[in-house]
């Protein structure tokens, strides 16, 4: 081997393809935000295999389950025929939940996320973070609780009506965080509850 050639030991190498994170774009990695913990709660991980882009459905079925190659291949049919990408994302979400968890946990984890994505109602387990001091501006909460990368994409977001407090929509970008227990909602995906100390 070349590496015998230059007195090294031979080491075997194994190579796998790359597996874009939930952005669609730049490799899974949690500097990036864009990844699926393997130690996140099943509601989580199943919340995150759902937001992935419809384009990324079949690779993350062929890199992260032990679905068959054969059932892939007529996924991949069943999606090119006009099945429902949510569908498909759905039994993805199940997959990738049992393995880290259960199947009995993934069925639950798939009947939260309904409940909460088709029917409007809150999660149970609501990811709490602890915010130091009163009446800070809500922009900063949603940056330090990572439900937003910057401040201008929280910003972004509010103006584009898509952040709540407390299931009221939030209208102006210097909105304080309001006082004691608050839940915020980013989007329809990304949820926490504010605890000021």
């Amino acid at each position: 081997t070349i590496q015998e050639m230059y007195g090294q030991n031979p080491q075997n190498i194994v190579t796998v393809p790359i597996l874009e994170g939930t952005d669609g774009v730049q490799k899974m990695g949690k500097s990036l935000n864009n990844y699926i913990g393997v130690l996140d709660t099943p509601e989580n991980m199943f919340g995150r295999v759902m937001s992935i882009s419809d384009e990324l459905i079949i690779k993350y079925f062929e890199l992260t389950t032990f679905v068959s190659t054969e059932e892939i291949k007529e996924l991949k049919k069943s999606l090119k025929t006009g099945e429902n990408p949510r569908n498909v994302k759905a039994r993805l979400g199940k997959e990738i939940v049992t393995i880290y968890h259960s199947e009995e946990q993934a069925q639950k984890a798939l009947e939260a996320f309904d409940s909460v994505f088709k029917e409007g109602a809150l999660p149970e387990d609501i990811p709490e973070v602890e915010i130091e001091g009163k009446g800070g501006l809500l922009v900063d909460a949603l940056v330090t609780a990572k439900l937003v990368s910057s401040k201008s994409e929280a910003r972004r977001m509010i103006e584009q009506g898509a952040v709540k407090m407390n299931q009221e929509k939030v209208s102006g970008i210097d909105t304080g965080l309001a006082a004691g227990e608050v839940i915020v909602q980013v989007g329809k995906r990304k949820i926490a509850k504010f605890i000021q100390k």
